[in-house]
């Protein structure tokens, strides 16, 4: 048995309300679920016509006490909360237009890269977000990073 895809990834955020207002709102992400398991609020995004989701976190209990819960939310708010989603686009520079103009940090505009052109933009909790209209897996052979 191996590892088959990537199924579910987890982003901090302080108000999952707030989140999705972003995510959804903002960025044109989809609710998949929206649970309240008693214990934790299960809220999920997924880009339309994906089904790989990322689930709006709230640090705090089951999984994390108070202080640390706290530690994340500092950490998360520095750009430092230890990870970053990338998204895809068709068009990256239009897209960095309408973000702009809906007040969105942006960490770094439309760029050339070898592997495609991408932008870098904050969320409003301050997580790392990459979105880019990358080139196809056979045209990335020469390139080396």
């Amino acid at each position: 048995m191996t590892i088959t895809r990537t199924r579910l990834s987890s982003i901090f955020v302080t108000d999952q309300d707030e989140a999705l207002g972003f995510y959804v709102g903002v960025l044109g992400l989809e609710v998949a679920v929206d649970a309240d398991l008693g214990f934790m609020r299960w809220l999920t995004v997924v880009a339309p016509g994906d089904d790989r989701e990322i689930l709006l976190e709230r640090p705090g209990p089951p999984a994390h006490d108070p202080a640390t819960a706290e530690e994340i939310v500092a950490l998360v708010a520095k750009g430092a909360g230890g990870g970053w989603i990338g998204f895809s686009t068709d068009d990256v520079d239009a897209l960095h237009e309408r973000l702009a103009a809906a007040g969105v940090t942006i960490t770094q505009p439309p760029t050339d890269m070898g592997y495609g052109r991408d932008m870098g933009i904050r969320d409003p909790f301050g997580n790392a977000l990459r979105i880019g209209q990358i080139r196809p897996i056979e045209e990335m052979a020469d390139w080396k990073g």
